[in-house]
């Protein structure tokens, strides 16, 4: 099918002649509009440029790919409009006749021409409405979403998948829960710093790692024009405030580092301390209990046929029942305590008195008995950054198994659960950590 052409002429601006059609037909151009019509579009088949009239063509082409059927090869059909502005001839897509129907181009161009008429150029505004849609993607974007889109592009050229896994659980677990949802562009200095100071003297090794990684997305987001007027100056201002990673007095929650967590242990169980301490502690630090939710704990809060600790609400310091999966260590741990309590209230109590140990007791035995900085809410810390950093395990079954309530309240919802197999996988997982310098370590 081709459309009848005659030749004229048009206004230096204005849309193109028909003599631009590159048809094997070419004839004189018309000025009429609405050429083209459904069914003689269906019967396009050679390839050229079909004039519908003002400057709407539909281009019909060879698909590059394979022909789907034995009947020829494919046909990719198309609308174009051109127009010459400042006496520049352009040609402007608008997209397949599988996306646009012939009433919608012809819409489509009729909008076109009057831009041409008010001598603005249609292709220039179209990108500029790109441009403004980019701009404002780049104030909609997360730190969460540019990190988890860094973490995606760069894990495949890393070629230790555990590495992987621990560079985003680091975020995940200390700069998400603070800076995740704001928008990447407006976190500056005094953000940052609020993810870091916290950690800085504390975890020392963990905070700069902390600091490396969001330094790397941020970079990253401004590289992608999703952090306009980025302060890269700011890094060493913060470097500036918080000095030494390993400097300053230590913090009153003194965590134990990941890597020394199996030394303490294996100490603990040869020191000369009291036994029924010594497997109170140990019974704690493998929960990644509190302090008084392990010393107080009762029988009847032990379900041995299900391995589980089930801690009421009126002992929680959330109020809510907390449930504990136990690992095979924690079940003989309270084998040996019944072997030294009998059948007392509390698992963990003075032999003589049946009575409850003083939160001093995991203090002095550390300060004291081992001669170690760390405190035993110190742990739950350790415990966290072991997840975080060496496993791939959510941040949230972390947090749940803190007994901590995680994120907003969507995020609540859905782990209200508690998600109890999960989290007996993970507590298995700490205590092959905790245990793997000691396997075979017994209590003095």
């Amino acid at each position: 099918m081709h459309t009848d052409i005659q030749s004229t002429s048009i206004e230096p601006d204005g849309i193109e002649p028909s003599s631009f059609i590159k048809s094997t037909d070419a004839r004189p151009y018309s000025t009429a509009r609405d050429r083209l019509t459904p069914l003689g579009i269906k019967r396009l088949t050679t390839p050229d440029l079909y004039h519908d009239g003002g400057g709407l063509y539909l281009q019909v082409s060879l698909s590059k790919r394979k022909a789907e059927s034995a009947s020829g090869p494919a046909i990719n059909k198309s609308w174009v409009f051109r127009y010459r502005l400042q006496g520049k001839l352009r040609s402007m897509g608008l997209g397949s006749l599988n996306d646009l129907t012939l009433a919608e181009a012809r819409e489509a161009a009729r909008k076109l021409r009057q831009t041409v008429r008010d001598k603005r150029d249609p292709i220039d505004e179209r990108e500029q409405r790109a441009r403004e849609l980019a701009l404002q993607r780049a104030t909609e974007v997360t730190f969460k979403e540019c990190a988890e889109e860094y973490h995606l592009r760069e894990a495949t050229n890393w070629k230790n998948a555990k590495h992987a896994a621990q560079w985003i659980n680091t975020l995940r677990t200390y700069a998400f829960p603070k800076i995740g949802r704001m928008k990447v562009h407006n976190i500056g200095k005094p953000e940052v710093l609020g993810v870091l100071e916290p950690i800085w003297k504390v975890k020392p090794e963990t905070a700069s790692r902390v600091k490396q990684r969001m330094h790397a997305v941020l970079d990253w987001a401004a590289s992608r024009d999703l952090y306009p007027n980025y302060p890269h100056a700011m890094w060493g201002q913060i470097d500036r405030v918080l000095g030494s990673a390993r400097s300053g007095e230590k913090s009153h929650h003194a965590a134990c580092p990941i890597d020394q967590v199996s030394k303490v242990v294996t100490a603990l169980r040869q020191s000369a301390s009291r036994p029924i301490v010594k497997l109170a502690f140990e019974f704690t630090l493998l929960t990644a209990a509190r302090s008084g939710e392990a010393r107080l704990m009762t029988w009847a809060e032990f379900s041995e046929d299900e391995a589980l600790w089930k801690i009421p609400s009126s002992r929680m310091k959330a109020g809510k029942e907390h449930r504990v999966p136990l690992p095979a260590r924690c079940v003989e741990i309270l084998e040996e305590a019944r072997l030294i309590t009998g059948n007392r209230q509390l698992v963990f109590c003075h032999p003589k008195t049946g009575k409850a140990f003083s939160d001093a007791v995991f203090t002095s035995l550390l300060h004291k008995g081992l001669g170690l900085p760390y405190t035993m809410h110190g742990f739950r810390s350790s415990f966290r950054d072991w997840g975080a950093e060496l496993t791939d395990h959510p941040r949230e079954l972390l947090e749940v198994a803190l007994s901590h309530l995680p994120g907003d309240q969507t995020e609540q919802a859905y782990w209200r659960g508690d998600v109890l197999a999960k989290r007996r996988k993970l507590m298995n997982d700490w205590a092959q950590f905790v245990e793997k310098d000691h396997a075979h370590t017994k209590s003095t």
